[in-house]
Parts: structure tokens; sequence; C-alpha cells
């Protein structure tokens, strides 16, 4: 990535093409305080060069997983204590270890179901024992067998 000298100003556009973000996500970002304020010219926005990297670091954040408000969150924790961005980082991590729980279990109820072979799923009373289970409150992981049928089964 080529980051304009630091005292070539960038249009919105200009910032937009280099980062491949819309310039209404960057009137939004600065609206929300996430990208310095750019400077008019002429009634134009005209950001410093180092909004590049400023995108370019909103952009890695959202990508593994946090919020707007999170990256607010975590980059006003930068002016507080040295360790509360890790506090927050170390939620995300919680967060994100559930989710791939939540998926891996998803994923492998959906993989039973193809197993099944009863042509529709509602035929097939594995389904229906997993169903009930859900509406007594049993959650899916603990579900026996997440509803699984081996080829041949049920």
């Amino acid at each position: 990535m080529v980051v304009a000298a630091e005292s070539e100003p960038l249009a919105i556009g200009e910032l937009a093409k280099r980062t491949g973000v819309a310039p209404s996500a960057l009137r939004y970002y600065e609206e929300r305080g996430l990208l310095a304020p750019a400077r008019r010219v002429g009634g134009r926005r005209q950001y410093h060069a180092s909004a590049v990297a400023q995108v370019g670091v909103l952009l890695l954040l959202q990508e593994v997983g946090f919020t707007l408000a999170e990256v607010e969150e975590l980059l006003a924790s930068r002016l507080g204590s040295s360790g509360s961005w890790r506090d927050l980082a170390n939620r995300k991590l919680d967060e994100l270890d559930e989710r791939i729980r939540k998926t891996q279990v998803a994923r492998v109820a959906i993989e039973h179901g193809l197993a099944c072979h009863h042509e529709d799923l509602v035929d097939c009373p594995n389904f229906w024992n997993v169903i009930a289970a859900r509406l007594s409150g049993t959650p899916l992981a603990e579900v026996e067998g997440s509803g699984r049928a081996q080829p041949g089964e049920s």
C-alpha cells in the first residue's frame, strides 16, 4: 500500500479508492470519531495521508470480529491503562470461542440431517426428537447426538 506524502491531502474519493471503503462509510467513521476529521477546502473533505492507515486499522479490527462500538471502546482504551485493550481483546476471544462452538454444533446437526436416509427431513423421528428436546429447553449442544442420524438409521 502506498501512502501519500505527508503534505498531500486526500479527497474523500481518493481515500475511498485507496482503502476500498465507500465514501458514505468514511463519512460515518468520521462522524463516530473513528477517523480523524477531515478539513474542509471549498466545502470538500480533505483527509491527511495518515487516514489510509487509520481506515486500515478499522477494517482489520472489523474483520477479526469487533463491532464499531467495540472498535470505539478499543481505541478509547488506548488512552487509559496500557492493559485495558487486552481486556477487550480477551473478551472478544471468549465471544469468538463461543461462536465457534455454536457453529460447530450447527454444522454437526446439519451434517447429520444430510446423512438421514429419509427423503424429507420432517419424516425423520430423530429430527422430531431434536425439536422436542429444544422446545423443552435443552441446548442443541446437549441434545443426545444433536439429531444424529447415521446413514441407514431412523
